[in-house]
């Protein structure tokens, strides 16, 4: 019984050195283990040459004895007899693993325990395991353990590529780790080294020619740096890996060595130019859309030596504002809920909801756009416009459906700001989120009109094995919705930018967002191909915002660079026209056509868009014959009037949105002689909106300054009467701005143009 359980569980139990492999097995990076000591994990594969080698200086007959070798112990009794010292000890290979694993003084007692257990070793192993035991905890001089580690420290190569002369060094190197090592006593080391090169030839191992030359190999000088080509991604699986018990710490990752030092020489290149301007830190993911795989992991640029540089800080994984770079998430779910169509004009007016004013990255205003070309354009308004439909606590659900971890205060703390980057956000997420999109659209069509709920996960840097999906009739986002949201992503024109398409001309179709948050902090830019998916993040660690730190002028470079490392996706995402209906939508406003839209299009779109607004722009009106002139048939008789379709924007839109479409027609005013029939009031109020709580600062000489007022009118030229608690203020004509200084409080404002029509609003002025 003793026999049987004697050895001890488990064998080896040291703490070792974290190490990260790409998905080749080449080392991208390794960690010191917590005891200082360079151990590798074990390694079950121990190379051919290492073991011809270590069995030739070490143990000649150990693929024969059972674990003692009693010829090797009558010799070492009889040399240390007759130079009455120990000189030999006679140990197998068995014996000094168990030697490694229990830590036995050398004595005589120890020795026959060796011995005892070495027997049950060789009873329960086998001689392989036996070796690649020892090749992995035998020490190699200074702080390096095992032969993997000891490889990759003197050669800076892994084991399999060492040459003869290299591995007889290594295979010396246990013998006597504490006097002959790299660096010190190099001469013993060449001696040991070259005989054993001399006894492999004779062994009929290497023939004369190898031994000749492996001899003028050098033996390594001193210990040499590890590879880190993935620093970041390293820490991240220390970090992730500390939470499992005994958990390997050694990982075959999914990352591309090549492809990862591409990508950190262009970070780096970026990285030169961007510190003029006191922007330090880069970031950038490469997914594979098909596993959701890292293909590279660049959490920051690597500038140990400089501490200010912060670039130990993993950014990839660091909770971000993400700016706009959320607003393709809520275009793609407000498709899906058939709350607008792919072009539906949406409002581009100045807004103030419960006292948030968002403003346009422009400060200008459309005063109606196309829903794709707000998304394209990243207009801030519109989409504030749409969450406040969609409402912000179902997208703030949806967000962490589709695996983002970092909201952890509850959906009311962001409201509306969350589609502005009012939120934290990580890149590492951000890019799985679009790859989900893409993954699920790509899947589609393979899986006949159908969705996996685990197409939505988050990023893996490990390699797992696929799963058989499971699939469902509905998804929790539309493959149509997610096509035309990679449609209008496409588009690449901002606001005051329209020629950086030049800049950023590709082979290959790209669907890519930017984003830039409050206070020039943060800069994104994330790229989508049927095949991949790319994020990058500029800015400083210590969240300093700089100025023109934007995601289109420091992120999206960096993206487009990053893409042209990747194989050209030509083939781009196949509209799913099976999930898709063909409808009739009003060519001017985007909405479903309704029974005044004479100007149609038809068009695919969502099987939602079914139950899609139809067009609220479209009016029949009554003109003279002329048609210079809305007319009634009060004052006109009905032969004489014409009837005809009208595109009639409310008057806020219609103030900024003729402006920028000379194709827009105002709609004609009522003939003096005809008794108004609008059912629409023709007034509107821009600034302030009802409710409005507005903070007027004082001048430099202590008085409180002025508001400017705004309002619109359809009929051009007509008086509007200006009121504040019903006191006359003055009028306007034409351009209908008016400047106020209402003194702290709650007001009334009065608006009554020259037909008698009347708005009415409250507004307070705060005193701080």
């Amino acid at each position: 019984m003793l026999f049987w359980f004697c050895l001890p569980k488990p064998m080896f139990n040291s703490p070792t050195s974290y190490v990260i492999d790409d998905a080749d097995g080449q080392l991208l990076g390794a960690a010191i283990a917590s005891d200082g000591q360079w151990r590798f994990p074990h390694n079950a594969s121990v190379p051919q040459k290492f073991k011809q080698c270590i069995m030739a200086f070490e143990d000649k007959r150990f693929m024969h004895h059972p674990g003692v070798d009693i010829f090797a112990l009558a010799r070492a009794v009889k040399q240390n007899f007759h130079s009455g010292k120990v000189t030999s000890g006679g140990s197998t290979i068995t014996m000094q693993v168990i030697r490694l694993a229990t830590k036995h003084k050398r004595n005589l007692w120890n020795k026959l325990k060796e011995i005892f257990m070495a027997l049950r070793l060789e009873a329960g192993y086998t001689k392989d395991e036996i070796l690649s035991l020892y090749a992995s905890n035998a020490p190699f001089g200074t702080n390096v353990i095992g032969l993997d580690a000891a490889s990759w420290r003197y050669f800076g190569r892994s084991p399999d590529k060492l040459s003869w002369g290299e591995m007889a060094a290594m295979a010396v190197l246990p013998n006597s780790p504490s006097l002959v090592h790299p660096g010190k006593n190099r001469l013993i080391l060449l001696k040991k080294r070259n005989l054993l090169l001399d006894k492999l030839y004779h062994q009929g191992v290497i023939d004369s020619t190898t031994a000749v030359l492996a001899k003028f190999e050098p033996v390594p000088d001193r210990p040499v740096a590890l590879p880190q080509l993935a620093p970041h991604l390293l820490q991240r699986f220390k970090r992730d890996n500390e939470t499992t018990i005994h958990g390997d710490t050694r990982l075959k990752t999914t990352i591309k060595a090549t492809l990862q030092q591409q990508v950190s020489d262009v970070l780096e290149r970026h990285h030169q130019v961007l510190k003029s301007n006191e922007i330090n830190n880069i970031a950038a993911v490469v997914l594979d859309v098909e596993t959701g795989a890292a293909l590279a992991y660049a959490g920051n640029i690597s500038h140990p030596e400089d501490p200010e540089m912060e670039s130990d800080v993993d950014v990839a994984d660091a909770p971000r504002s993400p700016g706009s770079t959320l607003k393709p998430l809520l275009y793609a779910n407000m498709l899906h809920d058939g709350l607008l169509l792919p072009n539906s004009l949406m409002p581009d007016i100045p807004t103030q909801i419960a006292g948030y004013h968002p403003e346009n990255f422009d400060l200008g205003y459309d005063g109606a756009v196309p829903a794709s070309r707000a998304l394209s354009r990243s207009l801030n308004v519109p989409a504030v416009k749409m969450l406040q439909q969609f409402k912000y606590e179902r997208f703030y659900d949806v967000l962490r459906k589709m695996g983002i971890t970092t909201l952890k205060k509850p959906a009311d703390h962001y409201g509306l700001s969350l589609i502005l980057g009012g939120g934290e956000n990580t890149l590492w997420e951000l890019v799985g989120a679009y790859a989900d999109m893409a993954r699920v659209l790509n899947h589609y069509n393979k899986y006949k009109g159908k969705y996996d709920p685990a197409d939505y996960h988050n990023p893996i840097y490990n390699q797992i094995e696929n799963h058989q999906p499971e699939l469902e009739k509905n998804g929790l986002l539309d493959a149509g919705s997610i096509y035309y949201t990679l449609q209008a992503m496409e588009e690449v024109m901002r606001p005051g930018e329209e020629m950086l398409w030049q800049q950023f001309s590709s082979s290959q179709r790209i669907a890519w967002k930017t984003g830039t948050s409050f206070g020039f902090r943060d800069g994104w830019a994330i790229g989508i191909t049927p095949k991949y998916v790319v994020g990058v993040w500029v800015g400083n660690t210590d969240g300093e915002g700089r100025p023109n730190l934007t995601g289109i002028n420091t992120a999206a470079p960096i993206l487009f660079e990053i893409f042209r490392l990747l194989p050209v996706t030509l083939d781009w995402f196949e509209m799913p026209v099976s999930d898709m209906v063909k409808i009739k939508v009003c060519r001017q406003s985007g909405y479903r056509a309704g029974q005044y839209c004479d100007d149609t299009d038809e068009i695919w779109v969502p099987k939602s868009g079914l139950k899609a607004p139809v067009c609220p722009y479209h009016q029949l009106v009554h003109l003279s014959a002329d048609g210079k002139w809305q007319v009634t048939g009060n004052c006109v008789p009905p032969n004489q009037i014409i009837n005809k379709t009208w595109f009639v924007l409310p008057p806020s839109m219609e103030y900024y949105y003729k402006t920028k479409n000379y194709q827009y027609r105002v709609l004609p005013p009522f003939r003096p002689d005809c008794a108004q029939a609008e059912s629409s009031q023709p007034m509107e109020v821009i600034y302030p909106k009802d409710g409005a709580k507005i903070y007027v600062p004082l001048e430099a000489d202590g008085t409180r300054g002025r508001v400017i007022f705004n309002a619109a009118h359809r009929q051009a030229g007509v008086k509007i009467f200006w009121y504040v608690d019903d006191k006359y203020m003055g009028e306007t004509r034409g351009f209908h701005q008016f400047a106020l200084n209402p003194t702290a409080g709650k007001h009334l404002l009065t608006l009554v143009d020259g037909n008698g029509n009347t708005v009415r609003l409250g507004f307070e002025v705060l005193e701080k």
